[in-house]
């Protein structure tokens, strides 16, 4: 029972994640820039979105973007 609570609840936060990507993927090309993700959130740094950013392309995918948030590199929410 608490597996599948922790499941709800990380399902929650991953849509959670993919909203606030949606909003800051400004271009729709699936990629959030630093650009992009400072437009939203000003206080991100080069350092943290550049750990956040694990296959050093310049750019956060989804995953990237989730799990950024999850290390608390990233913030969760624009609004939150």
């Amino acid at each position: 029972m608490t597996k599948f609570i922790a499941s709800l609840l990380s399902l929650g936060f991953m849509a959670t994640a993919a909203i606030a990507a949606s909003e800051i993927d400004t271009n729709g090309d699936g990629m959030m820039t630093i650009d992009e993700v400072q437009a939203v959130f000003p206080d991100v740094s080069a350092e943290a979105f550049a750990e956040a950013d694990t296959n050093d392309d310049g750019a956060l995918d989804d995953a990237e973007m989730v799990a950024g948030q999850e290390q608390g590199l990233l913030p969760v929410a624009a609004d939150g």
